[in-house]
């Protein structure tokens, strides 16, 4: 299962600053695994944007538990769960194995 994740800052930039680099060592942990396919701020600088993959919601709860952001109360996290049904052909099947792959024209 595919989950969209917004972040929304809670607090001042400087309090998201003092936090930035354990908030990359949590993202890289999880890329790492596999959990985390991408992650970025977003552009109006209010938050950030993670795309992830787990089996089930809970684990991706039990992520979010570790994350320096949300341990500090800095951000609030909106997280949407999804199943795709189609696919770029060059998404990989591994985070989409069920949906149909369309190839470029």
């Amino acid at each position: 299962m595919l989950f969209a994740i917004t972040l929304n800052y809670l607090r001042p930039p400087e309090d998201i600053q003092a936090q930035l680099e354990a908030h990359k060592a949590w993202l890289v942990r999880y890329i790492q695994t596999g959990n985390i396919l991408f992650a970025g701020p977003l552009h109006a600088k209010a938050g950030g944007f993670v795309l992830a993959h787990a089996s089930e919601q809970a684990e991706i709860q039990n992520m979010i538990a570790e994350d320096p952001f949300h341990i500090h109360k800095l951000v609030s996290f909106d997280v949407q769960a999804t199943e795709p049904v189609i696919r770029a052909e060059n998404f990989s099947g591994h985070w989409a194995a069920d949906a149909k792959a369309i190839p470029k024209t």
